[in-house]
């Protein structure tokens, strides 16, 4: 089982400017690198208020010259909001950068509040995506000018610069949840994205249709192509354990909160279509909790369903949780010891 990063620098309670949280997260990825952690993937989301990450891309060039192994992912860059040959630009920049460790996750968008303030009808949502990801995925494969006249985007005589090191691309990552999307996704050979906040038989479920789907259409299965964000609620004495469970319900809250369109009232969905059920069991089921040995235990049984791979959400456990992790946890699943210099 491999384990990365999910999240991005979001500010905190107590900061009133974004440079210190920007600091503290880029350390936090650093040290996760040397800890054994394989990858990060970037959240992106705009108009909160909150000091969400929103510009994925630029963090992430940063990040590829502060890290040499790390897959620098995105989780996911909403297609409907950029200019896809713009956006292919980009990208193909951090994977020279890097040296080729892009993992492009996509998405068609989900928040009120952000197709409210682009000014996106939710309802063009699919087809902006899908153009979006055609024209970028051209960009990226073809060496001549091109030219294109799109329902919602429109060039002539271009040719795209950089080319992507990886190739025909980088990765492309789906975030999906119904059964439609998911076998769409495995359908075009794309890797999968799970959410954080469904528990492990709906993961489980997720898994099958993906898997189900590769063997109807003579798609290969590979290892490490589904990827699932869990909160980690890791503690050294059960009796923190609560507190840990109330400090994740309130970030749910605000999640939910700065999602909905401003001075509207009523709950946001915030998984998909469906609406985030914010009860303590369902927060409970959907996340790695407890002492290590209970982390081990929920993290096989996610194993038991197909999970391979992990992302960790974990906005305020800091460095000092990744040492814990990586001391505790890591050795059982991965197979090789971790390195006593790395989390002393």
């Amino acid at each position: 089982m491999k384990f990365g990063l999910f999240g991005g620098a979001a500010r905190g309670a107590d900061q009133t400017g974004d440079s210190q949280s920007y600091r503290s997260f880029i350390d936090y990825v650093v040290k996760a690198e040397e800890l054994g952690f394989e990858s990060l993937f970037l959240v992106e989301h705009h108009f909160t208020g909150a000091g969400q990450l929103s510009a994925s891309m630029t963090l992430l060039s940063y990040l590829a010259g502060l890290t040499s192994r790390m897959r620098l992912g995105t989780g996911v860059t909403v297609l409907p909001w950029h200019n896809p040959v713009l956006m292919a630009e980009q990208a193909a920049t951090v994977d020279v950068v890097s040296n080729g460790r892009l993992d492009f996750g996509i998405g068609r968008g989900y928040r009120p509040n952000e197709f409210h303030g682009f000014i996106v009808d939710p309802a063009t949502a699919p087809a902006r995506f899908d153009e979006a990801i055609d024209l970028i995925l051209k960009s990226w494969t073809t060496r001549d000018r091109w030219s294109h006249q799109g329902q919602y985007w429109r060039y002539r005589d271009i040719i795209v610069e950089p080319q992507p090191v990886q190739q025909p691309h980088p990765p492309i990552w789906v975030a999906a949840q119904s059964e439609a999307s998911i076998r769409q996704a495995a359908a075009r050979g794309q890797s999968l994205l799970l959410d954080q906040f469904s528990d492990t038989q709906a993961i489980g479920q997720r898994i099958a249709w993906y898997r189900d789907e590769q063997v109807i259409r003579g798609v290969e299965a590979r290892s490490h192509q589904i990827a699932v964000t869990r909160g980690l609620l890791l503690v050294d004495d059960d009796a923190k354990r609560n507190a840990e469970v109330d400090r994740r319900l309130k970030a749910i809250a605000m999640l939910a909160a700065t999602a909905r369109v401003p001075n509207e009232e009523g709950e946001a969905p915030v998984v998909g279509s469906q609406m985030l059920d914010s009860s303590q069991g369902a927060t409970e089921a959907s996340t790695v909790i407890g002492t290590p040995e209970a982390c081990i235990a929920r993290l096989k049984e996610l194993e038991a369903v197909g999970v391979d791979y992990v992302l960790f959400n974990d906005p305020w456990g800091g460095v000092e949780r990744l040492r814990f992790f990586a001391r505790e946890v890591l050795g059982e699943f991965s197979g090789q010891p971790v390195e006593e210099s790395a989390v002393a």
